[in-house]
C-alpha cells in the first residue's frame, strides 16, 4: 500500500547512511523508512514552532492563539540540519512525507528510541481511516539540556493497524484535519 501512494515520498528501505555532498562522503543519520513492523518517517525542514509563555495568556484549544507560538530557525552544520528545543518545552513540526491512509487502515504515531534517550518524547495523535496530509508532529524536552531535533531525519515510527473499514471514515465525517498541508496546523474546534 505504501509503494502505491499511502506514503509519499516513499522509501523501500531503512536508511541509515546518506550521501553528503559531491565529494561522495557518507554521513551517518538517523534512520527512515521501511522498518520492522512500521515505517519511519522524517522532520520536515519547513516549519518548527515552541510555545512560549506570554504572561497574561493561556494556551486555549477552542481559541489558540498563534502568538503562543514562535518560530525556530533551522540550523545546519556538519551533522545535518537541526531545529533547536529547548529544556522543558514543547514544539510542533511537520512530517517530510504525506500520508493517505486506506479506509481499513488506522495508524500510531510513536517516538524512536534514539529521541527518547534524550529526553525528547513525540506525543502524536493516530491518523484515523482515510486521513490525507502531512503530520503535525509535537515533541516535549523532559531534559535539562537544550536538544537538537533533526531535519529530514527519522523521528518518529509509524505503526499500521489493519481491519474491516471503519463505518464512518476520517474523510467521511469530514474530519477537521484532513488534507494538512506541509505546514504546522493548529488546535481547532469546529
Amino acid at each position: 500500500m505504501a509503494q502505491k501512494g499511502m506514503i509519499s515520498p516513499f522509501e523501500p528501505g531503512l536508511i541509515r547512511k546518506v550521501q553528503q555532498d559531491a565529494s561522495l562522503d557518507v554521513k551517518p543519520i538517523i534512520s527512515y523508512g521501511v522498518s520492522s513492523y512500521g515505517y519511519d518517517i522524517r522532520l520536515s525542514a519547513a516549519e518548527f514552532q515552541i510555545f512560549r509563555h506570554i504572561p497574561g495568556t493561556i494556551v486555549d484549544p477552542k481559541n489558540f492563539n498563534p502568538q503562543n507560538l514562535e518560530s525556530t530557525p533551522l540550523q545546519t552544520d556538519t551533522s545535518g540540519s537541526y531545529f533547536i528545543l529547548p529544556a522543558h518545552s514543547y514544539s510542533l513540526g511537520v512530517a517530510l512525507e504525506k500520508l493517505e491512509v486506506p479506509d481499513n487502515i488506522t495508524v500510531i504515531c510513536i517516538g524512536k528510541s534514539t529521541y527518547a534517550r534524550c529526553g525528547i518524547i513525540a506525543n502524536l495523535t493516530p491518523a484515523e481511516a482515510a486521513w490525507r496530509g502531512h503530520l503535525t508532529l509535537e515533541f516535549s524536552n523532559s531534559s535539562n539540556a537544550d536538544c537538537r531535533i533533526y531535519a529530514n531525519e527519522g523521528v518518529v515510527k509509524l505503526l499500521f493497524l489493519e481491519g474491516e473499514p471503519c463505518a464512518i471514515s476520517y474523510e467521511a465525517h469530514k474530519g477537521k484535519y484532513q488534507d494538512q498541508s506541509q505546514i504546522v496546523t493548529l488546535a481547532r474546534v469546529c
